[in-house]
């Protein structure tokens, strides 16, 4: 008896499921027929707003007051710092900076509930409960940054690496006749990534009328780093002083390389210091255990 009330009241649930969302369904593809009249007006202001979509009506008011709010308590110059960091990033959205402060506005808010939800509904004690609400707190409150910081290092450091065989691309469609602009275009359009996708909005800007310094700088700027710095003030020297591009890039890609080169160096020289920690504190002890521990356990046994 039991298992079949389940099932009637299931199939209730779904029946009326399947109507709601049908009659969701007919109702947004007359919205759909409507705004595709020319000229059709709606009178009551219910129905002009149920014409907008759903996200449109209920997300975004939401996001509207949690962008309010962060603004708000944010500190000057805190927006910017935010944008810059966002272009770093490759996130070229003029919304992201308001969807980033909503979504620490969040985070502070999720804060103080996980810390109820540790030492009120799981009843977590002592130190152990004091460190879960700790961490869970510092998820909340400062990983959007940790996350955006490490998307930035990680174009970054794809720049310093594509750095190189860019240039040397640009060598060689230099040396064969063409100018730095087509050789840049030539060079966008065969190598995807996060460096060609700066030179191509350097050239959406030279081609809108800026100058080619400003918007080498202006790429300076966005990437924020030094091998690419040290390209554009080359760059930029060379055309004040009319020295060949081809000579420069030349000797560009020629120290790229040897950059890249020391820094695989430096890192490999890194990896012994960073290998004690795991090894002094993760893998001395299970070998100390397996070696000395039945010994321990013979002269335990011979007393």
């Amino acid at each position: 008896m039991f298992p079949l009330a389940l099932a009637l009241i299931a199939a209730a649930i779904g029946i009326a499921l399947w109507t709601v969302l049908s009659s969701a369904d007919e109702k947004a593809t007359v919205r759909s027929s409507l705004r595709q009249l020319e000229g059709y007006e709606v009178d009551n202001v219910r129905d002009q707003e149920l014409l907008k979509p759903m996200r449109q009506r209920t997300v975004q008011p939401v996001l509207n007051r949690l962008i309010d709010l962060g603004k708000h308590f944010t500190p000057d110059g805190y927006t910017d710092k935010i944008k810059a960091r966002l272009i770093s990033a490759g996130i070229s959205n003029p919304d992201a900076p308001d969807r980033f402060i909503a979504i620490k506005v969040v985070g502070f808010a999720l804060a103080p509930v996980f810390v109820i939800l540790v030492f009120g509904v799981i009843a977590m004690k002592g130190m152990s409960g004091f460190v879960v609400a700790a961490l869970l707190g510092a998820v909340c409150i400062y990983g959007p940054d940790a996350i955006l910081n490490r998307r930035v290092q990680e174009r970054q450091f794809e720049i310093k690496q594509m750095l190189p065989d860019i240039l040397d691309l640009l060598v060689i469609s230099v040396e064969a006749g063409l100018g730095f602009e087509q050789a840049l275009d030539r060079t966008v359009g065969s190598v995807p990534g996060a460096l060609t996708q700066e030179f191509g909005r350097m050239l959406g800007e030279v081609r809108a009328g800026s100058s080619r310094a400003d918007a080498m700088r202006a790429m300076e700027k966005r990437t924020d780093v030094p091998e690419l710095r040290s390209f554009v003030l080359a760059i930029l020297q060379a055309d004040t002083f009319g020295v060949s591009i081809g000579r420069v890039l030349r000797a560009q890609a020629d120290e790229m390389r040897i950059k890249r080169r020391q820094m695989a160096q430096e890192k490999a020289q890194k990896a012994p210091v960073k290998m004690m920690i795991p090894m002094v504190f993760c893998v001395f002890p299970a070998l100390f255990v397996v070696v000395i521990g039945p010994a321990i356990i013979n002269i335990q046994n011979s007393f």
